[in-house]
Formats: structure tokens, sequence, C-alpha cells
């Protein structure tokens, strides 16, 4: 989805000025509701303290937003792209899916891990100042409204203008005689054979419930007896969810099953069926010493990932009682972890509806093309990207350049140059069928010597990663695993070429993961270059990667987690003496996340000091921006669209020498503490110019994005004081390709 950086902010004080100054002169109107005092927490000095004094005082309590909470305001900006109803039809569908499947994740992870610390008693207070158990209570609540809003979207708005569009999504009683008919037919030769019926008695016990299944508990009665009883009936997994009754007519899958239950229970009488669903914890820990064990041991995680305790139960808002209690004895499951919904459960089930051709109903076609630079060499067969690359460096930007044509073809032109002698590689997540992988396989093969660093605890990737490892292998390329106790998460290519008496090294270092189909949905810069420093510094750290080397110092990278946090801190930290001493001083930083604390507390420095701060953050953000004494000089901006806002780029305005870093890493501590992690600079002067402009557009007041408060609320901001659109910036990018594209046609 930087020419004045302060533009749009609220000025800061004086940083000389004392804070009794600025407690006494606090506005009225920065009292915010649920905002705490933060002035209060600054303990004040006297006027003739000096700024280093100043600069050690300690920071605020209060001051940083609860991490689980800014998740669950993140998920609710997809949930108002699907109630926009400016957003295409069968796009809001897939918004819908979308704030489903994001919340299953966060129940399997997020929730599951606190619970799992509050059971063993190692839970801590969070940064915002909550207790575990205040969080988790937080999250039951607030989940429970949004799920609310979620199920009435697809009710009251979604569905019905689905049905204006003559795409029905109906139940089985909306269904017509020939329809019903149709479907039996289908449910005897398709649904009935792989159907499994578990009886729940004193010789059957309560079936395990595999996590995100969906499920029918059934009540049945013997007519003999007179005893009623009940069972699980499990819809399959693997079928398709919504069958079509006739063209553009859908029903759900439970309810063909559900209409033909007597056909499973022949001489029983069946009484009432309901709908419930389980979430579980599938978060993996995985903790061995050696590359071999660690295969192994994951697999075997792998395997007992899915017997994980419940953490969630969603069933129809029209369960009986007695089936309900049933189901919250037999999950030892809490009564607030309990979530009613009216049916149908698990709208994820709405990403099929991405496949319905319809284009009128979706966002105009997009197709990326080949980056100008590489353009120019594309009319050879085959393009000769190194040829480009010795001309200059060139920043991509996925998905407005093509990735099949620029970082796909580099390392397929590498697999097939017979010059190229050595291919380094990350692989964190990768298609089912890649190319890459393909390419490095083709490398092995003809004689190349291939290094794959493949990260096999990508969390929900393990068991793909796990196969392209072994496959890998088989090929004869040099697999490794990392470095014990961290996770590879940095995007990095290197490639070793013989030209003429010399070797020359060619490098990518990307934002997002080599994964083709991804990188048309996914925002993500990446640089290739052929950069002496790059080429070396990659060498290093592939060497550290496999080997035993201990360097913790690059010539034009940052590395996590020895150098990352520390090099950015120092740089924050040097925009503020530049702003005390009258020079160009400016931050600007686009994340995923904002949580760790240290980079929080020093862009809080910096802001006190007058430096301007914008945040570009698409998801969780525990920094307070606009607090008076501490930071009304940073704002926080999130754009939301068709694409997934998912690069990170640190500028800084360095007293008027402008630095810009790009890489993989957010800001949490995962990133820095437990993660390789990788920034590369950007020298080209116009490469800089370009994200400045990027940046800049990202967080303008004239383009469209939600606004956090001090509160920690965000507030959708779509349409200026008149009522007129404001400025999409990826409709803005697409449209800017197009016309290139067609200036280069002409």
């Amino acid at each position: 989805m930087s020419q004045s950086s302060g533009a749009g902010t609220a000025q800061g004080h004086d940083s000389t000025e004392p804070v009794g100054f600025i407690a006494a002169h606090r506005p009225k109107a920065a009292v915010v509701a649920g905002v705490p005092d933060l002035t209060q927490g600054l303990a004040a000095y006297d006027g003739e303290a000096t700024e280093d004094r100043a600069e050690e005082e300690a920071l605020p309590e209060g001051r940083f937003l609860d991490r689980e909470r800014s998740w669950l305001a993140f998920n609710e900006r997809v949930l108002e792209l699907a109630e926009d109803p400016s957003t295409p039809l069968l796009e809001r569908a897939g918004f819908l899916a979308i704030f489903a499947s994001n919340l299953d994740e966060f129940f399997m992870v997020r929730v599951a891990g606190l619970k799992r610390r509050i059971a063993t008693g190692v839970a801590t207070r969070s940064a915002s100042g909550l207790q575990p158990r205040e969080v988790l209570e937080l999250i039951w609540t607030r989940s429970r409204e949004l799920m609310a809003r979620h199920a009435a979207c697809y009710q009251q708005d979604v569905a019905p203008e689905l049905a204006d569009e003559g795409i029905h999504l109906i139940r089985w009683a909306e269904l017509t005689p020939k329809e019903q008919g149709r479907l039996f037919t289908l449910f005897r030769q398709q649904i009935f054979p792989v159907l499994t019926p578990l009886a729940v008695d004193p010789a059957h016990p309560f079936p395990y419930i595999s996590g995100l299944s969906l499920n029918l508990a059934v009540v049945v009665r013997n007519p003999v007896s007179g005893h009623d009883h009940f069972a699980r009936v499990k819809v399959p997994p693997l079928l398709p969810r919504f069958l079509e009754a006739s063209p553009q007519r859908y029903v759900p899958l439970e309810d063909v099953i559900a209409a033909h239950l007597e056909e499973l229970f022949p001489g029983m009488e069946v009484l009432a069926h309901h709908m419930f669903r389980v979430t579980r914890n599938e978060d993996l820990e995985v903790e061995e010493d050696d590359a071999e064990n660690l295969l192994q041991a994951l697999e075997k995680e792998l395997m007992r990932r899915r017997f994980g305790p419940p953490v969630r139960l969603e069933v129809e808002e029209t369960i009986d009682p007695y089936v309900l209690d049933l189901l919250v004895r037999e999950l030892k499951i809490s009564d607030a972890e309990v979530y009613p919904l009216p049916g149908p459960l698990d709208l994820t089930a709405l990403f099929a509806l991405s496949s319905l051709d319809r284009p009128e109903l979706k966002y105009p076609k997009f197709v990326a093309g080949t980056h100008r630079d590489l353009a120019e060499v594309e009319s050879s067969s085959p393009p000769d990207i190194f040829a480009a690359l010795r001309e200059r460096d060139v920043l991509l930007h996925h998905p407005y350049d093509s990735f099949s044509t620029s970082v796909q073809a580099f390392l397929e032109q590498a697999a097939a140059d017979p010059d190229v002698l050595a291919i380094k590689q990350t692989l964190y997540r990768t298609s089912g069928d890649s190319p890459i992988v393909d390419a490095l396989i083709d490398a092995a093969e003809s004689g190349k010597q291939v290094l794959v660093l493949v990260e096999i605890k990508a969390r929900f990737d393990e068991q793909a990663n796990i196969k392209w490892a072994r496959k890998l292998e088989e090929a004869g390329c040099h697999v490794v695993y990392g470095l014990v106790g961290l996770k590879t998460h940095c995007k990095l290519s290197l490639v070793v070429r013989q030209e003429g008496e010399t070797l020359r090294r060619y490098a990518h270092v990307g934002t997002g993961n080599y994964h083709p189909k991804t990188a048309r949905l996914y925002e993500d810069f990446g640089l290739l270059t052929a950069d002496p420093q790059v080429g070396a510094d990659l060498s290093d750290l592939f060497n550290r990667l496999s080997g035993y080397s201990r360097r913790e110092t690059y010539r034009r990278l940052l590395v996590a987690p020895r150098s990352l946090r520390d090099g950015l801190i120092s740089r924050i930290a040097k925009e503020t003496a530049h702003q005390r001493a009258g020079r160009p001083a400016s931050i600007r930083i686009k994340v995923n996340s904002m949580v760790d604390e240290a980079v929080i507390d020093a862009l809080y420095r910096a802001a006190r000091a007058g430096v301007p701060v914008d945040i570009w953050v698409r998801g969780i953000c525990a920094l307070r921006p606009g607090v008076v004494g501490l930071s009304e000089n940073i704002r926080v901006r999130s754009v939301l669209g068709r694409f997934l806002e998912h690069s990170r780029v640190f500028a800084f305005g360095n007293g008027g020498e402008p630095e810009v870093w790009l890489g993989s890493a957010d800001m949490m501590h995962r990133n820095l503490d437990r993660r390789i992690e990788a920034l590369v600079r950007v020298t080209d002067p116009a490469h800089r110019a370009s994200l400045s402009r990027l940046l800049e557009l990202g967080v303008s007041d004239h383009t469209a994005s939600w606004h956090l408060g001090p509160d920690g609320n965000w507030t959708r901001r779509a349409t200026d004081a008149d009522g007129r659109p404001l400025r999409n910036v990826q409709e803005m990018l697409i449209d800017a390709r197009r016309r290139r594209r067609g200036t280069a046609t002409a």
C-alpha cells in the first residue's frame, strides 16, 4: 500500500524548558479520556539543569500501549474495510475471511501463550502496566465485540448485497426441492463415505476435537430405550465448504450434512444438531542443540501441536444449554472462552469467493511490470540482469514491480549461468511449487555450490519448510538451519560469479519472503546490487550462519541480534543532536509492528527534543503519540488496503545528509533479540529520495489512513473536511506504474 518532515505535527516545547513549566502550561484540549497524565511521572528539575541531565531523566510510567489491545485494533481496521461499502463487494468478503483467519492465529498463539504463562506462574505485568489476567479479560471482552460485528457485517450487509449481485449464500431451508434432491445425490456419492460419527457414552469417551475443525454436536434418541445420546460429526476439511446447488447459489457443507443425519444414525431419532468449533494452542516450543536434532524435534512437535489445550469455543447462538454444558465440561474450557455466534461459523471459508469470475466485484486487475532498470535489458534473451546490476543498483517495490522478472529471474539466471560458481540463499517462507527452490536445485545439479539456510521454525510453515529442506538436500544443496536459539528471518541472496580474472558478488536484500505468490499481494522492497561492500557483508553473514564466524560489525548492514537495535537507537540519538544544533533532523519509520520499549523510548526522547517523528505501522503499535511533554511531535499512521503493507524502512534526516535503511526487521523483541535480521543502507541518492517520498506520502494528512491517538484508539481518515476522498497511496502507486508502462509502450 522528505521535504517537510515536520508538516502537520504539533511542534514540541523547547527541550531546555523545565518539565514543571510544561505541566503548568499543559493545554486543556490535550486531556484525553483514558489517557494517563504522563507529565505526572516526570520528575521536575530546576531551571539550571543541563541538557544532559534532561536526557537522563526517567520517562514516565504508562507511556506504552498494550500490545494485545493494539493487535485487536489492527484486526478491527481489517474489519472496517469489510464494513466499508466503497470496498468492492467480493473484496469485502475477502476482508471478512482475513479478519477471521487473523483472529484464529491470534488465539492459537498470543492467547494460548498468555494462558500458558499464567498457568505456569511465569506471566508478569505487561509493559502497559496491566496484569496478565487483566490482559486476558480485555482480550475476551474486545474479541467478543469484534466477532459480533464481524458476524453482523456478513449477515446484514455482505451476504444480502452478494444476493443482489446474483451470488446467493443460503441455508438448506432456502433451497428448492430440485436443488435439495441434487445435493442429496452428492451427499450419498461424495460426502457420506468420508463421514465418521463418533458416539459419546460409557463405552465411547468424548472424542478429540481437532483445532479449527468444524463439527456438528448431534443429539439422538433410541426409540426402543427412550435414552438420549450425544455424538459428534466432523465436517470433512478437504471438501469444498460451499457447495453449488445451482449456478451462483451456494449452501454450506455442514447444512447438507445436517439435513441427512438420519443417514448416519439409521434407526435413531435425530433430536437436534448444533455447530461448534474449537481453537487450540498451536504455538510450538522446540529447544534442541544441533540442526538434525532440531529437525527431528520439530517434526515430533508438529505431531503434538494438534493436541494443544483449547483456548476458544465458538458455538451457534441457538445451541441447547445441555449440549453447551457438555462441550464446556469435556473440553475443560471456561465460560469466558465461549463465543455464541449466528451461523455459519468459520467465515474463513469466504476466501473461496475470490476465485469467482466476477471482476466487476473486485479491485481492478493489476499486473506488475518489469522494473524499468531491468526492462532495458529485457530485449536480450534471456535478459542479462547481471549486466544491469553492473551499471546500477536496482530498487524494487513489489507488487508494483514484478517479482518474477526481477528476483526470480535473478536466481534463475544465476542457476543457468556457467560462470556462476556459488549461490547462497535464505528461505523463510516460499510457495508450494516454488520456482526459487527449483532454481536452487538446478544450480546444485549443474555443479554449483549452493548453500540454503531454511528456517524450519517459520510459524505454520514448518511442515512445508521441512519438505523443502529434505528436497534441497537430496539435490546436493548444503542445507543449514541457522543458529541455535535464533530464527533466521532475514531475506538475503548472494551470487558469486567468475568474471575474467576476478570474482564479482551480486546480492539481493529484501523486506519480504522469496514467495512468488505473496509477492503479488504483499508490499515489499528489495535491493539488487553488485556493490562490493554489500557482497562482502553478505559473505560474512552467511559464513556466520553456516559456520563459526563471530563477526558482529558490517559495512552496509545492521544485523540483529547484535547491532540492529543499537544501530537504530544511535541514529535516533544523532537526530536529537542535529535538532539541538539547528541542523535538519527527522525520523520516519515504516514497519509492521512498533513494540520494542528501548526503540520507543529513544523515539520519545528525540520527540521531546523537537525532532519530528513519523511512524507508518500496519499492525501493532505500543507507542503513544500526541502526549504533551512526551510525544506531541510524533504521528502514527496505518494504511490497509488491497495489498498487505509489509516493508520495513527507516529514514533519518541526518543533518541534511539523509540516511535510509530497509530490511526484514520489525521493532519487536523477537525480531531484535531472537532472530537474525538484516537492514541494508541505501546509498543511491535517487533511491533514498524515492523512499523518502513514499514515506512522506504514507504519513501525509492528505493520504487516506488511520490515525493513532494518545488513548490508543485509531480513527479512520478517508475524506477531507469537505467530504472529498483522500488519496489512496496504493492506488496512486498502481496508477504511476500504469502511466510509466504506457509511456514506455508508446
